[in-house]
């Protein structure tokens, strides 16, 4: 039910963030209490979308064989995997400093919220979008104790790259969604606007990085970091088109996961040969 990958697109730019505010390594203890809080907070969004959407997720022959509707794991053992991946949540909140443990409850009600979006809103993607892209503001807290303006700069950035692969992730689903009622991009604009739309976000979240470059003075090694990224969003929309989306998984999955290891690689190599 919650793959390695699901934690993977944000886990990266929460790392990223830990070592901007640190100027380098943050203490090891810290670095793992940030990784439980990521895994843990992403295992209890996973699990309560697959148990909020177990019934829709029965209709849509794409997601019928997801774990509750197909009989693999009952309801009720989800609600307590959901239960205790948000326990583990507050617990590493408090152990990273007082104001992580404040905003906690805030962070699980952006990360949970998501899964009743697509019931309200055609903007969904943008609020998945958030839920991932508050990581690296929450990391530079981790660290720091407060919170930099610089850094939510780059949850803008991961919030409009979320928002956009969402949006073209969910155009496999436009017959589906307009047929039950269900709220998203594809099914508001149709596909053709839905993959311009998510070209428009990924054109801001690079426009957001250069911002942020800026601001924390990069050096040559994270632009060559920034370049890459931008050469890979644009294979992401190059193998996929309104008409051939055969390659969906690996623009949605293997890309965005190899985008985000790759950008935390060089910005951290930036910072470390200061």
């Amino acid at each position: 039910m919650i793959k390695w990958e699901h934690s993977i697109f944000a886990l990266p730019f929460a790392l990223t963030a830990s070592v901007l505010a640190a100027g380098g390594i943050p203490p090891l203890a810290k670095l793992g209490w940030i990784v439980v809080c990521m895994v843990a907070a992403r295992s209890a969004a996973m699990a309560f979308n697959r148990l909020v959407d177990a019934e829709i997720d029965s209709k849509n022959p794409r997601t019928a064989m997801r774990a509750i509707p197909a009989g693999l794991l009952s309801a009720k053992f989800v609600a307590g995997f959901v239960i205790v991946s948000c326990a583990l949540f507050l617990l590493g909140a408090a152990m990273l400093n007082r104001l992580t443990l404040l905003l906690s409850p805030i962070a699980l009600g952006v990360v949970l919220s998501y899964s009743y979006m697509k019931r309200v809103t055609r903007w969904s993607h943008l609020v998945l979008g958030l839920a991932l892209g508050i990581a690296p503001s929450a990391a530079w807290i981790a660290v720091r104790g407060s919170l930099d303006p610089r850094i939510i700069v780059l949850t803008g950035a991961v919030l409009l790259w979320v928002g956009g692969f969402d949006v073209l992730y969910a155009c496999q689903d436009f017959d589906h969604d307009r047929r039950v009622g269900l709220h998203s991009v594809p099914s508001a604009f149709g596909v053709e606007g839905a993959f311009w739309i998510a070209r428009i976000m990924h054109v801001g979240m690079l426009g957001l990085l250069v911002w942020l470059g800026t601001l924390f003075s990069f050096g040559p090694v994270a632009w060559v970091g920034i370049g890459v990224v931008a050469l890979l969003l644009g294979y992401e929309h190059a193998i996929i088109s309104p008409t051939d989306m055969r390659r969906m998984n690996a623009a949605f999955f293997t890309l965005n996961g190899i985008i985000a290891v790759l950008f935390m690689s060089f910005v951290v190599a930036d910072v470390l040969r200061r």
